[in-house]
């Protein structure tokens, strides 16, 4: 990965877009629609506190010393068209409010971003944004159902698996989380324990259920030799240790990794 993926909030605050035609019409629209107010003059967009900027401009120079101004201003750039002067690309986004999936590929090929992002769309229902809404609305009664965050966080991984109650592949209404909340069952307190024998240098080799176990695993135990890229496709706040390990463990599903 060579690039941090984030989701930068700007509703109600200025984002510079220099240039005229197609690119930047483009680049005004993807800030308007994220609430954002697009600002076409660099110096007053930097008075107005302007953090990022888009530059769409198709003299080489002028570009260049546009970015040079901006840097000196703090602010970070886009420019269309050249990936070597960017501080951030935009990726190819698959909007279902609040959910939005950003597809990406560091500049190489916005085509294939999109395609992606297209057949995405496909898979993924209407509902999934109606989905998200409910269950931040829910938030207090899982708290109440589950007041460990462990098991409030299996149970809601049971939940949202696939063929689970709240498979975000499926359609759902809005009484779905409240059904799920009444119904469902207690998450499990004990410990999973499973053990993945590695022998692939690369995640290109694993298995899917093994990227699964991967990223929803609450505890990773690995020999010496694991390649760090595996490492990698674990959720980022999983606990990691090496083996041999004595000590305590978290609950929930224990992902122990050897070298194959």
């Amino acid at each position: 990965m060579k690039s941090l993926p984030l989701f930068h909030r700007i509703a109600g605050q200025p984002v510079i877009v220099l240039g005229e035609g197609p690119a930047a019409d483009a680049k005004r629209r993807l800030v308007e629609r994220a609430g954002g107010v697009a600002v076409g003059d660099l110096q007053v967009g930097i008075e107005r506190g302007a953090r990022l900027a888009f530059v769409a401009v198709d003299d080489e120079g002028e570009a260049e010393a546009a970015v040079v101004r901006l840097h000196r201003a703090g602010v970070l750039v886009n420019v269309a068209d050249r990936p070597a002067l960017c501080d951030f690309i935009t990726p190819s986004v698959l909007d279902r409010d609040p959910v939005q999936i950003a597809v990406g590929t560091d500049g190489t090929s916005a085509g294939l971003a999109k395609h992606l992002r297209l057949r995405l769309e496909a898979l993924l229902p209407d509902s999934l944004g109606l989905l998200a809404q409910s269950l931040a609305k829910a938030r207090d009664a899982l708290r109440e159902r589950w007041p460990d965050a462990a098991e409030r966080r299996r149970a809601l991984d049971a939940a949202l698996t696939q063929g689970g109650p709240l498979d975000p592949f499926l359609e759902h209404g809005s009484t779905a989380v409240p059904n799920w909340l009444r119904e469902g069952q207690r998450a499990g307190a004990e410990p999973t324990r499973v053990e993945l024998v590695i022998d692939t240098p690369t995640p290109d080799g694993l298995t899917l259920r093994q990227l699964q176990l991967l990223g929803a695993a609450d505890a990773i135990l690995y020999e010496p030799g694991v390649p760090p890229a595996i490492l990698d496709r674990a959720r980022a706040d999983a606990a990691r240790m090496s083996l041999p390990h004595e000590g305590p463990l978290p609950g929930g599903l224990i992902l122990v990794l050897r070298r194959g």
